[in-house]
């Protein structure tokens, strides 16, 4: 069990963190893309740890990296 307590972002820290505009955020969940969200009372919120996860989905390997993982 995970023993660090949940933490949650809202939309405009998650554009900051990502250099993004909050409405590219905004078309992601209408377009069903980007990482889970949480709709609390009418706000929008990110959990780090899916905010995580989707950083680390997204992360590719140098095509250098991939032909030494092969060799």
């Amino acid at each position: 069990m995970n023993d660090r307590p949940i933490q949650h972002i809202n939309q405009a820290q998650l554009a900051r963190r990502w250099s993004l505009s909050p409405r590219t955020l905004e078309r992601w969940r209408w377009q069903d893309q980007g990482p889970a969200y949480l709709k609390v009372g009418g706000r929008v919120l990110y959990r780090l740890e899916d905010v995580e996860a989707f950083e680390r989905a997204a992360a590719r390997q140098p095509d250098a990296l991939r032909r030494e993982a092969r060799a």
